[in-house]
């Protein structure tokens, strides 16, 4: 099936559906095709441009343009910061007050826990669930 973009002689734009260029060329020429718009039988033939597809991959939509992106915040906090499980309270104080050296962790606490150490400036942020790695399981 071919779909052509048909005009009348009074510019009436119309789509059509032909199984092959020589059926649209002989219900043309035998009046058979007309104008929804006026009842023209004097059609021709749009310009239109073609449908090409091309080998370039689709643009992501938003939403897995984020979750995309949130991969690789996992990825890059999992491969680049120390998981100190529910010690992140007080592995976060320790370095700040100088008791341990520095680097970079993550872990989890509470809400209120969370709120003491900034309070106290120690330098925090929570993570939202889709930015944080799973915790690596734990190996006896």
């Amino acid at each position: 099936m071919i779909k052509y973009a048909l005009l009348c002689d009074q510019d009436h734009e119309f789509e059509a559906w032909f199984s092959n260029s020589a059926s649209y060329d002989d219900q043309v020429a035998r009046k058979l095709v007309e104008c929804p718009h006026c009842g023209s039988l004097d059609v021709r033939k749009a310009l239109m441009a073609p449908a090409v597809r091309t080998s370039r991959k689709r643009e992501a939509s938003p939403e897995e343009q984020v979750k995309q992106m949130a991969s690789k915040v996992r990825a890059h906090i999992r491969d680049n910061y120390d998981y100190v499980g529910d010690e992140f309270a007080s592995e976060a104080r320790a370095m700040h007050e100088g008791e341990k050296p520095e680097r970079l962790i993550y872990g989890e606490t509470s809400a209120e826990e969370s709120k003491a150490l900034t309070d106290e400036g120690v330098p925090v942020t929570p993570l939202p669930d889709a930015f944080a790695p799973t915790p690596p399981k734990k190996v006896n």
